[in-house]
């Protein structure tokens, strides 16, 4: 599962809200932990952080466990290694966009405990209106999507319940 959008629009929280809901044997990959926490990289054309995120989503994968990775994951940069990952998995993949408007955004940014590390003014000079992928892989969800019915998306997309996950 490859959940997408902008900074604040709610990857984090839907992605620890389905691992909560499956359970073991979900493996979640954050982009902003790879990249910025590991290995305190810019978001750069060809950065480091984008061979290790397929790195380790592929050994996630090859081990038997479920993926979720979570991130801005911009088109421009990480749209090919998805579309690989995409094309190598043989198992289902879904793919989502958080679909948020700036305003939301903002408010969203203004409860998270990041709200000091960046400002508005930075925000808006990252956010990508409706960054989707070229191949049409994606399913938006709108930023008036609750989360809990975000998460059932996206468990049912993946073909994932609860009953699947191990003890």
């Amino acid at each position: 599962m490859v959940l997408r959008g902008n900074s604040g629009s709610g990857k984090t929280t839907v992605s620890r809200a389905v691992r909560g809901a499956y359970g073991r044997g979900l493996a979640l990959v954050g982009q902003d932990v790879i990249r910025r926490e590991l290995l305190r990289e810019w978001d750069v054309d060809g950065g480091v952080n984008i061979g290790l995120i397929d790195t380790i989503v592929r050994y996630s994968l090859d081990h038997g466990y479920h993926v979720v990775l979570e991130g801005i994951l911009a088109a421009s940069r990480y749209g090919a290694m998805l579309q690989s990952l995409r094309g190598d998995h043989a198992g289902t993949s879904a793919f989502f966009y958080l679909d948020v408007s700036f305003p939301e955004t903002l408010r969203r940014h203004d409860s998270r405990p990041q709200r000091l590390d960046f400002t508005p003014d930075q925000m808006r000079e990252w956010y990508q209106e409706r960054d989707l992928l070229p191949d049409g892989c994606e399913t938006v969800i709108g930023e008036d999507s609750p989360l809990e019915a975000s998460v059932r998306q996206v468990l049912r997309d993946a073909r994932l319940t609860p009953a699947q996950a191990g003890q």
